[in-house]
């Protein structure tokens, strides 16, 4: 009877390349995942007064969401849904906005001191005894009323992009 064909350490070749393919799935199998990023969904909830400054809040969804007396000063909200967002007396003071969506929302003494809006949409938002002072409105559409109502209060220069507010929202 022929002896089978041997490989290194005197095992056959089938054993080997077995042992071989077992330490390899076992290495893979082990090798550390990164986490999904998936946005969080605060929609339709209660979040008064609620903590948020300085966090990042990339793609959230608050749309529908109570946030009146939320502290989002600092926050980085780029791409969020703000849809229907209640935000009375909120502080977004600093934030970043951009590319968020705040149609619908309710702002009512809302600080939007230095937050930069670039690309937001804000349609058919409610600014009301809103604190504009630096903020940047670059790209973002408002109704004719809305515009006319702000450009009263636009001062300032957005720290970060160097846009005065008057210059961002195109007031006369």
């Amino acid at each position: 009877m022929a002896s089978p064909l041997r490989c290194r350490a005197g095992l056959p070749c089938r054993s080997w390349l077995a042992s071989l393919l077992l330490v390899l799935a076992l290495g893979v199998a082990l090798l550390p995942v990164a986490p999904a990023q998936a946005a969080m969904d605060y929609a339709k909830q209660v979040l008064i007064g609620a903590d948020f400054h300085g966090s990042d809040l990339r793609g959230v969804t608050f749309s529908l969401t109570n946030l009146r007396e939320a502290d989002l000063s600092g926050a980085d909200l780029r791409g969020a849904t703000l849809f229907g967002a209640k935000l009375q007396d909120a502080d977004l003071h600093g934030a970043d906005l951009r590319e968020a969506t705040l149609d619908s929302a309710v702002l009512d003494g809302t600080d939007l001191r230095d937050a930069l809006l670039e690309d937001a949409f804000a349609f058919n938002t409610k600014f009301n005894a809103v604190k504009i002072d630096g903020a940047d409105f670059t790209n973002v559409p408002f109704r004719a009323d809305v515009l006319k109502k702000l450009c009263l209060d636009a001062t300032g220069t957005n720290p970060v992009t160097g846009r005065s507010t008057r210059a961002s929202l195109g007031c006369a």
